[in-house]
């Protein structure tokens, strides 16, 4: 039998070991950390696992394939040479759109809205009577999707995979050509892995320009400076009216409360659930590629107002004494976190801090300035944003370095100063104190929760 190595011991590489496992291939697991809770369960499965890896693949003359984890730098030396050896090096999503590929695919990608863009439009395929699993970035990863139909006796029951894929998961997967693509936001992130926002556009273009179809945000000044040389023929959708839009006329876009998509009507805006006008572009891009998919506009209307949003993306947690509490946990850059601050009513007591990104942060700051009562920081970038918030003049911040700390100050400061809003949006990754965004969300739910 063949051998095969995958690199990461997340929830895309154990979906990717064990699909391999499934084909008949031999397969070392191997990840950085020294710990892991999953390595007695994977050894169980015939699956070996080695730990304290350091990203270094274990290949030798047998090895024939080696599968990356979105996590993993396509870069990093082992695996230029284990490419230049001749040994297949692929990411988790190109397994499983090999896999996977017999089915149309609608893909989002994106730097900030995938998620919610990503959820709305399986919710729409859904209520529509579609099977339609979102899978990859949003969380279920799409080698497992791809193992139940391998697994299942219903496997031709699958109508759509909607797929939410990180630049990360792109660069590591050539082929990948989905029926629908679409691309929310471009916003510099990442760029410590991509090194150029040239290199991370290329990136993230490379899977629309291998879609049948493409739908852009016509809002995104990025998207929309580019546009009209690159992308004459897509899709494009814009909050601000038909007149907006690029490319071809017929997009979808806002007109009198309704969301029109070619001079239709389709759902009045108000039936989403969810606060901020970015949510409302969401809305258009998710409407655009279910009409593309061949959606009727009632199933659309009917999944739109039973939409609840994402975990983590501007989630009302509860309410205290007439001060919501909202997990915006997913915020992780600065463009995001500036989203999520302008959605809610002020004034605000953020909280924010985390593992640092690069980026620009002048818009963000001046949001703080704008809307934030004040600031409670958390984490490892506590000291550098209080530096940066002392740079523009703003002073009424606290480092209380923990979550709980942050959350029961939040809750003593919120009255006194007439707060409408506890928000927590970090701007920040997790990792300095948590596993993973969802984590570091789900930890702000249970101290809020213990509050009220």
């Amino acid at each position: 039998m063949p051998n095969a190595h995958v690199i990461g011991l997340g929830k895309s590489g154990i979906a990717a070991a064990r699909l391999l496992k499934r084909q008949g291939w031999e397969v070392t697991l191997s990840d950085r950390s020294s710990a892991a809770c999953e390595d007695q369960q994977l050894e169980s499965e015939g699956i070996p696992v080695k730990l304290g890896y350091s990203w270094h693949p274990d290949v030798d003359d047998l090895t024939k394939l080696v599968i990356v984890s979105p996590g993993v730098p396509w870069d990093i030396p082992a695996l230029v040479a284990a490419r230049e050896r001749g040994i297949e090096t692929i990411g988790e999503m190109e397994l499983a759109w090999r896999n996977l590929k017999s089915y149309p695919w609608i893909a989002i990608t994106g730097t900030n809205g995938k998620t919610t863009t990503t959820a709305l439009i399986a919710a729409i395929l859904q209520t529509a009577g579609l099977n339609a699993p979102a899978c990859g970035n949003i969380g279920y990863a799409a080698c497992d999707l791809a193992l139940k139909v391998l697994d299942s006796s219903q496997n031709s029951s699958l109508d759509w995979v909607v797929a939410e894929i990180s630049s990360y998961q792109i660069e590591a997967s050539t082929t990948i050509a989905p029926r629908i693509g679409v691309w929310t936001t471009f916003t510099p992130d990442h760029l410590s892995r991509h090194h150029t926002l040239e290199n991370y556009y290329n990136i993230k273009a490379r899977l629309l320009r291998q879609s049948e179809l493409q739908v852009f945000n016509g809002d995104d000044a990025y998207l929309r400076k580019v546009g009209v040389s690159h992308w004459a023929d897509a899709c494009w959708t814009s909050v601000k009216g038909k007149e907006y839009l690029l490319g071809n006329p017929e997009g979808a876009y806002l007109a009198d409360g309704w969301v029109v998509y070619q001079g239709d009507r389709i759902v009045q805006v108000s039936a989403l659930r969810m606060v901020g006008e970015h949510n409302h572009q969401n809305l258009l891009m998710g409407v655009a590629a279910a009409r593309l998919a061949g959606i009727d506009k009632e199933a659309i209307a009917q999944a739109v107002a039973n939409f609840p949003g994402v975990p983590h993306r501007l989630e009302h947690i509860c309410t205290i004494a007439g001060i919501d509490f909202i997990n915006d946990s997913k915020a992780t850059n600065y463009d995001a976190a500036q989203v999520g601050l302008s959605a809610v009513a002020s004034p605000v007591i953020l909280i924010a801090g985390g593992e640092a990104k690069a980026g620009d942060d002048t818009r963000w700051l001046q949001t703080i300035q704008e809307k934030a009562a004040a600031v409670l920081l958390i984490g490892d970038a506590a000291p550098s944003f209080a530096q940066r918030l002392e740079t523009v003049g703003y002073s009424r911040y606290e480092i209380v370095e923990t979550m709980e700390q942050a959350v029961s100050r939040s809750a003593e400061l919120a009255p006194q100063m007439n707060a409408r809003v506890v928000l927590l949006s970090p701007a920040c990754a997790s990792f300095d104190q948590f596993q993973n965004f969802e984590q570091r969300g789900d930890r702000f739910r249970q101290l809020c929760l213990a509050l009220a």
